[in-house]
């Protein structure tokens, strides 16, 4: 087993999550199964009761981890399917180092951060090693060096690094060279005294990835090479992309960071073939297509918020050989405003997930203009709920039908809590999480996407639709193409008359990659561009 772990110096935000990815697409492309894992050292058990303002969205995986963003990075860029194993937080080895101690599993040490708490740490990577029966696990360690919540995981990575003996361990350090406009020219400072850093905890990087706006010259990269200890063609440039994050894998073969780790690690193993992924860039820079989304979200104004989706809108125009431009529209400008005004001239509408009553009737007016302009609608969990709240009142005369999470006290509550949650007072983990079976309608616009007739997505929520309205909502119209197994649970909607109006419970964004894009995007993505342009791809 080869083990490579990434951190990252001067500040957050550098990519180490996007460089641990790239770097996965390389060597899974020379032959090698990787692995990904991420440590973050804050003291929540996993992101699932974190503001998206903190933390940006939730990661949700088949077992129903909520997890860091950073793995969703892991599972579109790589093959790999992960598990609650794959994220570890603080908050989780120091549970369980204090479970340890109350069972009496320390045998009445004094328990401490070295050894019991590294010791932890290193526990949760080889427990990856033994389940996941790869050649390489690429782990990324969150937050910046020289961070004091961060220090344990560093110290364990040392201590790993020594049992797993030379040629078996690469550290990486992601690293920023700022460019000084005033000066004009690159600093090399910040990356010396990160390395510094570094070493004194005991880990001397074996390669620098250097994020930079301006190339790094020759000159520079000897600096950075004698000051930091790294030779000279471990000093990686890593630019900021001009389209799209799907270049950074070719810009680091250019780089030849893969040859590096391979010869680090003694890995003998072919050149990756990268043409597949070439051609997922053109798609990118020069589409045949164009098109423009609106998302209609809460949190607009955070990138990180909404990101699987906009990837998987990206995946859906790569699909369909279409650039996609995305139009990031607040709902309350909506309310304020009016939907004709804000969403005139879109060629498609998507409403995704979230919690809280903000913004929910600049959503529902969304939903009922795409309805009845007949502007192709895919929405996501919440925009499912959005969907049969606006059609309720519109279409069905249900005055006040709203979901009983936004208004307690509504007349018609046509979204309900599910029987389950209602006992629950946690909030942390306990939502109806992960992957479940769907069955699909025959002949449905969802059956004939996916082309087949049980498919398994990922859920997070803890509303669905209340089945004591399914009747009248079924009589006017409005098509329930996908249930669970047992026919209970609401887990697709389409409209007969419409020519894609699709919106699911679950979140299909959490299963798409830019090589094998979700069906439900890839549609949605082609009915738009035949209603933006009147004529089908």
């Amino acid at each position: 087993m080869k083990y490579i772990f990434v951190t990252g110096g001067v500040v957050s935000s550098l990519g180490k999550g996007i460089t641990a990815s790239a770097l996965g697409t390389l060597l899974e492309n020379r032959g090698l199964k990787v692995a990904l894992q991420k440590f973050d050292p804050y003291l929540n058990l996993d992101p699932g009761t974190m503001s998206p303002y903190q933390h940006g969205e939730v990661y949700v995986l088949d077992d129903g981890a909520e997890t860091d963003l950073d793995l969703g990075h892991y599972e579109r860029f790589t093959s790999t399917k992960l598990t609650r194993k794959n994220n570890t937080t603080s908050g989780q080895v120091y549970q369980q180092v204090l479970d340890n101690e109350r069972k009496g599993v320390y045998l009445g040490k004094t328990v401490q951060v070295i050894p019991h708490v590294t010791d932890e740490i290193q526990r949760r990577i080889q427990v990856l090693a033994d389940d996941a029966k790869v050649d390489v696990i690429i782990t990324e360690v969150g937050g910046t060096t020289g961070d004091i919540e961060g220090l344990p995981f560093l110290e364990a990575i040392r201590e790993f690094a020594l049992d797993a003996g030379p040629h078996n361990v690469c550290f990486i350090h992601v690293t920023y060279v700022p460019f000084i406009k005033a000066a004009g020219e690159l600093k090399t400072k910040p990356t010396q005294q990160s390395v510094a850093k570094l070493r004194e905890i005991g880990i001397t990087p074996h390669i620098l990835v250097c994020r930079c706006e301006q190339p790094l010259d020759l000159e520079l990269r000897k600096k950075v090479s004698m000051f930091c200890s790294v030779p000279q063609e471990a000093v990686v440039e890593h630019k900021d992309v001009e389209h799209s994050i799907y270049e950074v894998p070719l810009m680091l073969q250019r780089e030849r960071l893969d040859d590096l780790v391979c010869r680090t690690l003694n890995l003998t193993v072919p050149q990756p073939n990268m043409a597949h992924w070439q051609e997922i860039i053109r798609k990118l820079i020069a589409p045949q297509h164009r098109v423009r989304i609106g998302v209609v979200g809460k949190y607009i104004e955070l990138q990180d918020a909404y990101k699987s989706v906009y990837e998987s809108i990206i995946h859906g125009g790569v699909a369909n050989d279409c650039g996609v431009e995305i139009v990031k529209l607040d709902a309350e400008d909506i309310e304020k405003d009016g939907a004709d005004k804000i969403l005139k001239g879109l060629g498609g509408i998507l409403v995704p997930g979230g919690f809280g009553e903000r913004g929910i009737e600049g959503k529902i007016l969304a939903a009922k203009f795409a309805r009845e302009n007949k502007v192709p609608y895919l929405g996501l969990c919440l925009g499912m709920q959005i969907a049969t709240i606006e059609f309720g009142r519109h279409v069905l005369g249900l005055k006040g039908a709203h979901s009983t999470e936004f208004d307690p006290n509504t007349p018609h509550p046509v979204i309900a809590l599910l029987d389950e949650q209602r006992e629950v007072t946690q909030k942390g983990g306990t939502m109806r999480l992960g992957a479940q079976p769907c069955q699909l309608v025959m002949g449905s616009k969802a059956q004939l996407l996916y082309g087949a007739f049980v498919v398994n997505e990922r859920h997070r929520h803890r509303y669905e639709f209340n089945n004591d309205y399914r009747q009248r909502y079924e009589d006017a119209g409005f098509t329930f193409s996908g249930t669970s197994t047992d026919g209970k649970l609401v887990e697709l909607i389409e409209l007969k008359d419409h020519p894609f109006f699709v919106a699911s419970q679950f979140h299909p964004e959490f299963m798409s990659k830019p090589n094998s894009p979700h069906p439900l995007f890839r549609g949605f993505i082609a009915a738009t561009h035949q209603h933006q342009h009147n004529k089908p791809l």
